[in-house]
C-alpha cells in the first residue's frame, strides 16, 4: 500500500471512514456536506482515489473505502486520538481544546513515532472523549454503552462517550461538571420538554436538555 497521501487525501479517506460507520455506504452530496466543499470536488478526489485502491467508486453511485483505505483511514484515526490523548493527559490541554490540534498532528505519519507515542502513553484504549483507540492493527475496544435519554430512572451509571466533539458541547459538559468517568443517576424525566434532571454524586440535582442528553452515552454500573 502506497504510503504518499497528501493532508487532503487524508482527510477525505477519514471522513469517508466516519460516515460509512454509520450507513455502510456514503453518498458525493453526504460527503460534500461533511468537508464542506462541492460535490464536484468531490467527484474528482474520489476519481483519485480510485486510481490510489483506496476507494470502491463507481460515478453516479454510493462508495466505501476498500479494505488498503479502511487500513489507512484506522492508522488516521489512531493518529488522531493518541494525539489528543497526549494532549490532555500530559500536556493538560482541555478535552474541549484538542480536535483542532490533534488534525494537525494526525499527519505525521511516522510509524516508528506513533508506536512510541502509544507506548509512552501506556496503550491506552479510548481517547480523552471516550471513542476507541485503534490498536497498531487497527482493532478497536468495544464497549457496551447507551444514550443517556435510554437509561431507566433511579438506574447508577457511567459517562463513557460524547456523541460530538464540538468545543461548545464540551464546554457546556465542563461547566456543569460533567466529564468521561462521571458517576450519575436520573431522577426524574419532564414529558414537557423531553429534558431529565440527574444526580451526581455529592453535587445537587442539575437539568440536563434533550439535546444535551443525547450527546452523552453512559455505561451502567
Amino acid at each position: 500500500m502506497s504510503t504518499n497521501f497528501s493532508i487532503t487525501e487524508e482527510n477525505y479517506i477519514k471522513a469517508i471512514f466516519h460516515l460509512q460507520e454509520v450507513n455502510g455506504m456514503v453518498s458525493t452530496n453526504e460527503l460534500a456536506a461533511e468537508l464542506d466543499t462541492k460535490p464536484a470536488s468531490v467527484t474528482d478526489m474520489l476519481k483519485k482515489l480510485k486510481v490510489k485502491k483506496m476507494v470502491h467508486y463507481e460515478p453516479y453511485q454510493a462508495f466505501k473505502l476498500s479494505s488498503d483505505g479502511k487500513k489507512l483511514a484506522l492508522n488516521i484515526v489512531r493518529r488522531h486520538r493518541l494525539w489528543e490523548y497526549f494532549l490532555v493527559e500530559k500536556l493538560q490541554f482541555g478535552w474541549d481544546e484538542v480536535h483542532e490540534l490533534a488534525e494537525q498532528l494526525e499527519h505525521v505519519s511516522d510509524k516508528k513515532l506513533v508506536d512510541r507515542l502509544d507506548a509512552f502513553l501506556n496503550f491506552p484504549r479510548f481517547d480523552p472523549h471516550g471513542d476507541p483507540i485503534p490498536d497498531s492493527n487497527g482493532k478497536m475496544a468495544q464497549q457496551e454503552q447507551v444514550c443517556l435519554t435510554e437509561l431507566p430512572v433511579q438506574t447508577q451509571a457511567e459517562v463513557c462517550s460524547v456523541g460530538s466533539q464540538s468545543s461548545s458541547l464540551l464546554e457546556l459538559l465542563s461547566h456543569k461538571h460533567i466529564g468521561i468517568g462521571t458517576r450519575l443517576e436520573i431522577k426524574q424525566r419532564f414529558s414537557f420538554d423531553n429534558s431529565i434532571e440527574i444526580k451526581i454524586k455529592d453535587q445537587q440535582l442539575i437539568t440536563l436538555s434533550k439535546e444535551l442528553a443525547q450527546a452523552l452515552f453512559v455505561k451502567k454500573i
